[in-house]
């Protein structure tokens, strides 16, 4: 019997590894009625999908939830301003893509949640549709994943069904978001890589190669949406590594020469591939975004400088010594500011402080944030002629800053700051007192840093320069932040510290005003309008890594509380929701939340999966072996599999400080729903078909084989109708607040607040 198999299997052992096994492995006669079901199956569940989720596709006709960010991005795309975003850009560029396609000009910015777009002439009906007609590839991709593994066709399609009529992925997939796309390809990734793992006893054929470049597409593409598609990474990532591990395997009498090219075959294709995908898009991104826009602040001023329009080309002026300047703050746009109050002696929590001049951060123009640039040393020549040379402020050059309107000089101490004691004290000292020590004198010197400057040759510029400015004998940087509002004390203004952090990509700086020094025999000239410096280049791959480095330190910033945020821990049984849009004339409401039978049932089949399974393995440690080995396996390589996924696209959230929401969860939601079928399947079998002594205690129990019967029994029908109509039943009750195109009564809304948590409107 073995060896029959072992020879239908192309003279290998089964590997056991925890990954996808097709069903069919060798190739067969297909009827011509099989062949018709085969691609009309999956095509009606795509165009019911499509017309549930374009049903009220013009309901509401205001802007919805996070088109207010992902409508305006396609508009920066289509009048070509540059824009940033957390995110990388594939997804939003589809979103433009269909914008472009139906003929949107870019003059709609969707400024605000609720703004009509009544009257205007962005086509948010066939922007909704394009994405509508994306996220309905789910639903078949579902069905086919499911076939492709084995799963009885009675099962894939009630899957698909559950796909098809859950109400969180109808609402996301139907308005201009970026998760269609995203989930699309993070299911592609599945579905490849399981035809990619079918063509294992035909390795290195060109379907093999086919299935496997097409896994590395499809993760690039799904990464290249979302940040997060890195979970996808690690899902398809851990498959291939146990691939490997049994492929290493002496008993399998693969040649090491073999193992390393089914290695390097991988690595090409898995890693380096996906790689230049995922760059490529970038390049689309900065092809396309050539004019300066809303994103440029983000930017440095050599990446700024690279765009058409930029106010650093059109305003920039070179900076001399006794020039007077405003420095503004790069992340908080608030100027560097002083007055004459003072600290207080004594602050509320008891620490002391120097009592010094007030140094602060002001949102507004004052003649209290101008300050002059003091060079350390002449700057002239020995004879009194002036020099353009020594005039010139350099990276790393010492200097002093003089506050004009108090006439002191801007200074720092080993004191701590009024709210953060960990960082030093930032006030000035009267210019009277400059020369009454060394330390005083120390006390008040800096060291220019230009960003991406290089010592000697980079000269400091207004708007162009991006700045710190680091305290000589501390070594601490001016720095300011949003939170760090003073007490009644400080007027409400924002304080200003020296961040021991130099570094700190927070503590940068520009001069925004420059009145030029009216003794310097060059201010006729250096006073009048500057012309436009030339447009600069720049290497892709530095523009490329500065965006990343970008993308990942704001999305780490994204701690904000959000009445809608909610944890991990509450998505998997919808214990909160998210309002997505209401409306008080018509009190109507958008409610973003999924169909409970769905979301409890796909929680519960992933727990019953992974009880039933370590209840299995300790059992098998005592010689108990309740379920046949082979049944066992295949389990573990379909079922299993999609339980990985969902622990990989699920548990790593539980590890994010940064907001999170129920929407988060819809990639793990759509593997649990494949954990369902699996499990639907193993439970509901009416039959197991066993060798002869399969199940004798003579054999151990890798001999004893049993295989389920493919057809569904009536258990499993039963079970399917019973939870095809109870979720149909769940989403045409949620519909309302899915679509938001009725109103509905205190007593309608409050009878579907199925969970007390939920934060729905217009409840007595």
């Amino acid at each position: 019997m073995e060896s029959g198999l072992r020879r239908r299997q192309g003279g290998r052992a089964a590997p056991r590894a925890a990954v996808p096994e097709p069903e069919a492995e060798q190739k067969r006669v297909v009827p011509s009625a099989a062949r018709t079901r085969g691609w009309l199956v999956p095509l009606v569940l795509y165009a019911a999908a499509f017309l549930v989720r374009v049903w009220q596709i013009a309901s509401p006709a205001e802007v919805v939830f996070d088109e207010v960010h992902f409508g305006k991005f396609a508009a920066y795309y289509v009048t070509r301003r540059y824009f940033f975003d957390v995110h990388p850009p594939l997804a939003k560029l589809i979103v433009a893509l269909g914008a472009w396609l139906a003929g949107f000009d870019g003059s709609f910015e969707f400024d605000a949640i609720g703004d009509k777009y009544a009257g205007t002439t962005v086509p948010f009906r066939e922007m909704r549709a394009f994405l509508a007609a994306i996220g309905a590839l789910p639903v078949p991709l579902v069905y086919e994943i499911l076939r492709e593994t084995g799963a009885r066709g009675t099962t894939a399609v009630l899957c698909a069904l559950l796909v098809l009529l859950d109400n969180a992925h109808v609402a996301q997939t139907r308005l201009i978001l970026l998760d269609a796309p995203l989930i699309v390809f993070m299911l592609l990734s599945l579905y490849c890589y399981i035809r990619f793992y079918g063509q294992r006893y035909r390795d290195f054929s060109a379907a093999w190669w086919a299935w496997l470049a097409a896994t590395g597409v499809s993760l690039a593409l799904t990464v290249s949406c979302k940040l997060i598609g890195v979970f996808a990474f690690l899902t398809i990532g851990g498959a291939v590594v146990w691939d490997l591990w049994n492929v290493l395997d002496i008993r399998r009498g693969v040649p090491l020469r073999k193992v390393a090219k089914h290695f390097c075959a991988r690595a090409l294709l898995l890693i380096v591939l996906p790689v230049g995908v995922y760059v490529a898009w970038f390049w689309v991104h900065f092809a396309l975004l050539t004019h300066s826009g809303p994103g440029d602040a983000f930017m440095s001023a050599e990446f700024q400088q690279t765009l058409i329009g930029n106010e650093l080309l059109e305003h920039s002026i070179e900076l001399h010594a006794f020039d007077t300047i405003t420095l503004k703050h790069r992340g908080t746009g608030v100027f560097l500011h002083s007055h004459p109050e003072h600290y207080p002696h004594k602050y509320d929590d008891g620490r002391i402080s120097s009592g010094e001049q007030q140094v602060t951060g002001y949102p507004y123009e004052d003649a209290n944030n101008l300050w002059k640039i003091v060079p350390v040393g002449p700057v002239d020549n020995a004879d009194g002629s002036f020099n353009v040379t020594k005039r010139h402020l350099f990276h790393k050059q010492h200097l002093r800053l003089l506050h004009e309107s108090t006439q002191t000089y801007l200074m720092s101490h080993d004191v701590a700051a009024p709210l953060m004691p960990t960082n030093e004290e930032v006030t000035t000292l009267p210019a009277a007192d400059l020369h009454a020590s060394d330390e005083n004198e120390q006390n008040t010197l800096w060291e220019l840093h230009i960003d991406g400057g290089i010592e000697g040759e980079t000269t400091w510029s207004s708007r162009r320069s991006w700045v710190r400015l680091i305290h000589v004998p501390t070594r601490v940087a001016v720095w300011t932040y949003p939170t760090g509002e003073l007490p009644d004390w400080g007027f409400r203004q924002q304080e200003v510290n020296g961040n021991k952090n130099a570094l700190d990509r927070t503590a940068l700086w520009v001069v925004d005003e420059v009145r030029v020094d009216p003794a310097s025999p060059m201010h006729d000239v250096r006073a009048q309008p500057q012309p436009p410096k030339p447009l600069q280049t720049r290497a892709f791959l530095d523009k490329f890594v500065e965006l990343q480095a970008t993308m990942l330190e704001q999305n780490n910033k994204l701690t904000q509380p959000h009445p809608y945020a909610s944890r991990p821990i509450a998505w998997p049984f919808l214990l909160h929701g998210v309002s997505y849009w209401s409306n008080d004339e018509t009190r109507r409401q958008i409610f973003f939340v999924g169909n409970p039978v769905t979301w409890w049932g796909g929680i519960l089949a992933v727990s019953i999966f992974a009880m039933l399974f370590l209840t299995d393995l300790v059992l098998r440690r005592r010689g108990i072996f309740q379920i046949p080995h082979a049944v066992r396996e295949r389990a573990l390589r379909t079922t299993g599999f999609f339980a990985y996924a969902w622990a990989c696209h699920y548990l790593p959230f539980f590890l994010m400080g940064r907001q999170l929401f129920l929407h988060h969860y819809l990639p793990a939601h759509l593997c649990a729903v494949l954990v369902l079928g699996g499990m639907l399947d193993f439970l509901t079998s009416d039959s197991i078909d066993y060798p002869l002594n399969a199940g004798g205690p003579s054999l151990p129990p890798e001999r004893r084989r049993g295989r389920l019967r493919r057809d569904a029994s009536g258990t499993q029908r039963a079970v399917a109708l019973a939870l095809a109509a109870a979720t149909a039943a769940a989403f045409v009750y949620l519909a309302p607040l899915t679509y938001g195109h009725a109103s509905l009564t205190p007593e309608q809304v409050a009878a579907r607040k199925l969970v007390p948590d939920w934060q729905l409107h217009y409840i007595k």
